[in-house]
């Protein structure tokens, strides 16, 4: 199973942050499942890759780090692919939905952190 995940550290109050991330997510062609107000799922729309290459994606925003103007989240992308290349379907998606992250308008990236 392919898995990534990052960290991020974001200028934008928590209050606008989920209704901001979960567009975000569907501008990027994805489908949310689920979302509270600290957590988001959300999965690649099946058809365009075959069943074990489809992304799910799992957003966890940390509210009790969160303050006025600062929000910490973290995000894991996984899918059922065995990552036998390093430039895999998984990864691909997850480079490009981590710089979307990086790159909104609607907030300033202070910080971010991929392992």
């Amino acid at each position: 199973m392919a898995r990534y995940t990052c960290s991020f550290t974001l200028a934008v109050p928590i209050g606008h942050l989920q209704p901001l991330l979960v567009e975000l997510l569907q501008d990027c062609d994805l489908e949310i499942q689920y979302y509270t107000a600290d957590y988001i799922m959300a999965r690649e729309i099946p058809g365009t890759t075959s069943f074990s290459k489809l992304v799910k994606v799992e957003a966890l925003i940390e509210r009790s780090s969160a303050t006025e103007t600062e929000t910490r989240m973290s995000i894991v992308m996984k899918n059922e692919e065995l990552p036998l290349q390093l430039d895999n379907h998984c990864r691909q998606m997850f480079e490009f939905i981590k710089q979307t992250i990086e790159d909104c308008r609607h907030w300033h990236l202070i910080e971010s952190f991929a392992s």
